[in-house]
Parts: structure tokens; C-alpha cells; sequence
């Protein structure tokens, strides 16, 4: 399933297809020209349907609409402890040649969690996220989760790290056998507002107890029908189609 979901990541890039539709055109114009040029029209089209924002934002949107935001000032005393999900650190290798922590565009999975735990000092927090990247390299995604928490000053022995696990059903099960870690309690489970959906329906089939405290939204509440980013538009496509995916293929293997 590790191999599958990056082989799944690869082909979710929406230029990938780009790319495809323009073998696809060359093959067809050395064969049946008179077919190259329709195939050419729609890599075109794909093109600029790829930057139109409110297409991928529609999907971001579906995903993150089951789970609300919980305002910061929430009282979460009720629980045992907050479950992160790693991904929300930079890569291994870059973070190897800088001595600051170094955060991705999901961040906020830390920054939120570590105001959380200064907030609630007794509260337990678990971080759980190996090495994601199959070529590895660097600190693991545990020991640059440790340098972020340590930065802001939350306190050792807080924070617990599972350091082994490389997608979000290993998330679940790994971070379960823990020492001392009862997953039957209430627990909060923090992510990315777009990866709830399918991470707390598999935390669940683990056994757990938890409750969505969803960070990092993409989707704005209403579209902006002209706005258009090549850039933006091929990272949402690829993270909203990877996850839509990943659903399907949790599913299938019933793991939610």
C-alpha cells in the first residue's frame, strides 16, 4: 500500500496528464494525423482548466465540509490527549542542511498543536509520522517534528512521537501500541481539514475514540469564479484527486 500510494501521487499530478494527452497527439500524428490535432486542442483545455481555481476548490470544499473548525478557545480538558498526524514538515533532506525547523504548506498541523499544548499543559500530545519519502534522508519526520516543539518551548515529555509509521492507516494501528496509550479514551485527532474525512474513519476501525479537530483549510466558503493560478491549481488538483483516491483504495482494502 506504501508503493501504491506513491506510485498514485505520481500519477495524480495533473500535468501528468498534460503530458499523456501530448504522447498521445505525437503517437496519432505519425499515424492518424487527422487525430493529432483534436489531441492537442484537449491538452490545451486541460491546460487551462488546470489554473481555474474554483474546479479544485469545489472537491477541497466537499472534503472539508463534514468537520467544522473548533475555535481556539475551546475547552478540550474533557480529553486524554491530542493525536497529529505528521506531513506538515519539510523534506528530510532539506531540513538537513538548516539548523531552524523547517514546516511545509500543511504546517499548521504543528503550529496549532504546539499552541494547543502550551495551552493545556497537563494534556498529552502525540506526534505520529515516520519517513514518508521512500528515498529517505535527513532527520526523520519524528525528530523534525521534536526540533519544531522544542523551538517553542513545549516542554519535553509532553510531546510523544511514533517515529515509524508512512501513511495514515500506520498512523492509526502504530500509534495504538504505544506504552500507555489507551486508545478506548477521548482523543483529538489533528489534521488537515481535506485529510479528516478518511483519516478519522480509519483511526475508528482501529478502535479509537476520536474527535475531528480539523486545521489547515484550503477551501474558501464561497468560489471566486475568476481566480486562476497555474501554480495553485496543479497543488490542489494533486492533493484533492491523491485523497479521493486514497479514500477509494482504504475502502477497497477495508481499512475505514
Amino acid at each position: 500500500m506504501f508503493i501504491f500510494s506513491k506510485i498514485v501521487a505520481w500519477i495524480t499530478q495533473p500535468l501528468f496528464w498534460v503530458l499523456l494527452v501530448l504522447i498521445s497527439a505525437w503517437v496519432l500524428a505519425k499515424r492518424r494525423p487527422a487525430l493529432a490535432r483534436p489531441a492537442l486542442g484537449w491538452s490545451a483545455v486541460l491546460v487551462a482548466l488546470i489554473g481555474w481555481m474554483p474546479l479544485p476548490e469545489l472537491l477541497i470544499r466537499t472534503l472539508e465540509a463534514p468537520y467544522a473548525e473548533i475555535p481556539p478557545e475551546t475547552d478540550i480538558s474533557g480529553y486524554a490527549g491530542i493525536v497529529v498526524l505528521g506531513g506538515g514538515t519539510a523534506r528530510g533532506h532539506l531540513q538537513a542542511d538548516y539548523r531552524h525547523p523547517l514546516t511545509n504548506d500543511a504546517g499548521e498541523r504543528l503550529s496549532v498543536s504546539a499552541a494547543l499544548a502550551l495551552k493545556n499543559p497537563g494534556m498529552t500530545v502525540i506526534y505520529t509520522g515516520g519517513e514518508g519519502d521512500p528515498n529517505g534522508g535527513g532527520p526523520s519526520e519524528a525528530e523534525r517534528a521534536l526540533r519544531f516543539y522544542d523551538s517553542l518551548g513545549v516542554p519535553d515529555g509532553q510531546v510523544r512521537y511514533e517515529s515509524v509509521s508512512r501513511n495514515t492507516y500506520e498512523n492509526a494501528v502504530l500509534t495504538a501500541e504505544l506504552p500507555g496509550i489507551n486508545p478506548q479514551n477521548r482523543w483529538l485527532l489533528l489534521t488537515s481539514a481535506w485529510h479528516m474525512q478518511r483519516a478519522k474513519a480509519t483511526f475508528e476501525k482501529a478502535g479509537w475514540n476520536v474527535t475531528a479537530y480539523p486545521v489547515d483549510f484550503r477551501a474558501e466558503s464561497s468560489p471566486r469564479w475568476t481566480r486562476y493560478s497555474m501554480q495553485a491549481g496543479v497543488s490542489d488538483w494533486q492533493m484533492v484527486l491523491n485523497e479521493y483516491v486514497g479514500w477509494v483504495a482504504y475502502r477497497l482494502t477495508g481499512r475505514l
